[in-house]
């Protein structure tokens, strides 16, 4: 996800550095190279050497004859991103005012007077946070282009933002924007019918490549609906779902909101069942008499007739000609963009291995299921260019 860029670390005062060393190791599992700036305060809190042990660089503690600011991120700096986790309030507050009295803040003016992007990630207690001053700061720097990763408002405090997001903010700086303004609506996940208020019908999606598909998207600029069974995201807007219907209902909403394309990632369930009032008591036989659920790609694009929908299509088989010849039958029936095809083994895992399957060719993916949700935005970027 971010294999080659550079990132610039600013740790400042925050009881939140304790947490950097384990963020650095994150942001170099995902390619990058990382060097740290720190604060006097933040190395009241954790020495420089374990910054320099998680980054492998040295550390800088100030601003010397070597111009680390300018080194770092000046127009010709190392630095592809200047980020700022975590960012105490007088930080922000400092950037905002362009006061460059601490290796971070001049760091900061340095990379925002030589177009370096800027990502910050608050952390203080919350009070601090909803201080109208603060606020102000945010949204002042915010009008610059400094991307944002929005606290954790947990216990009285704005808690730094998880590696996760914050590695997902660091992304979207560093990623064109090629999906600004699009609408982009994702299934991901099971839908589950119930038998009765205890016992429900489901199957073993995991929800991973859906939400890696919602993530690579928002990184490239789109707006992203996810429609799950999941909780919420930072990269997402979310409507959560349980069963077949539940899912289609929002997806129809959403999409008649005015999105641009649908990727429909989700395992849904084919079959749904009347569920009994109380509790079907154990011990005897039953039957279960199963009615198909309605087809939510055939359902969106009745009412849709224009709209590029992507679908997914999990098999059994094993064989690579079967997936194809099943996503072009689901590709010819509901006129889709493309589909992504794969066999059902990979449901729970983190690698994955997938046919892309278009009316001209067939692309072969093999890779993490992050990997696989970048591949999928780059398909969909060619259907909306």
């Amino acid at each position: 996800m971010l294999e080659g860029v550079n990132v610039a670390l600013g740790v400042s005062g925050s009881i939140a550095a304790v947490k950097v060393v384990e963020l650095a190791h994150e942001l170099r599992r995902q390619g990058a190279s990382v060097r740290a700036v720190m604060s006097n305060a933040a190395t009241s809190i954790i020495h420089p050497w374990a910054v320099e042990f998680a980054t492998e660089h040295d550390v800088v503690t100030e601003i010397t004859g070597r111009v680390e600011h300018v080194e770092l991120c000046g127009r010709e700096g190392w630095a592809d991103v200047f980020l700022v986790a975590p960012a105490t309030a007088n930080t922000v507050g400092k950037m905002a005012a362009a006061i460059d009295d601490t290796p971070i803040t001049t760091c900061a003016t340095t990379a925002l007077g030589a177009d370096v992007p800027v990502v910050v990630a608050p952390a203080m207690h919350e009070p601090m946070y909803d201080h109208p001053g603060v606020l102000e700061s945010i949204e002042r720097v915010e009008s610059w282009g400094v991307e944002f990763v929005d606290p954790r408002l947990e216990e009285g405090k704005a808690k730094i933002a998880t590696e996760e997001a914050i590695v997902t903010g660091v992304a979207k700086a560093t990623t064109e924007q090629t999906l600004a303004g699009k609408s982009v609506v994702v299934t991901s996940g099971s839908t589950t019918e119930s038998v009765d208020p205890i016992r429900t019908l489901s199957n073993r999606a995991s929800g991973r490549t859906g939400r890696s598909v919602a993530r690579a998207l928002a990184i490239r600029g789109a707006d992203v609906t996810l429609v799950h069974d999941g909780d919420d995201v930072h990269y997402a807007d979310v409507l959560a779902i349980e069963s077949a219907a539940e899912m289609l209902d929002a997806v129809q909403a959403a999409v008649d909101a005015g999105a641009d394309a649908l990727i429909s990632a989700a395992a849904i369930s084919d079959f749904t069942v009347e569920a009994a009032d109380q509790k079907i008591r154990s011990g005897d036989a039953i039957t279960l008499d199963l009615q198909p659920a309605p087809k939510l790609i055939d359902t969106v694009r009745e009412s849709h007739p224009d709209l590029p929908i992507v679908g997914f299509k999990a098999e059994t088989s094993g064989d690579d000609d079967a997936m194809v010849e099943q996503a072009r039958r689901i590709m010819d029936r509901a006129g889709l963009a493309f589909v992504v095809a794969n066999d059902a083994s990979v449901m729970g895992s983190d690698e994955t291995r997938a046919l892309v399957v278009r009316d001209d060719n067939i692309g072969e993916f093999a890779g993490s299921k992050t990997e696989l949700g970048a591949r999928v935005a780059s398909e969909l970027e060619r259907e909306l260019s």
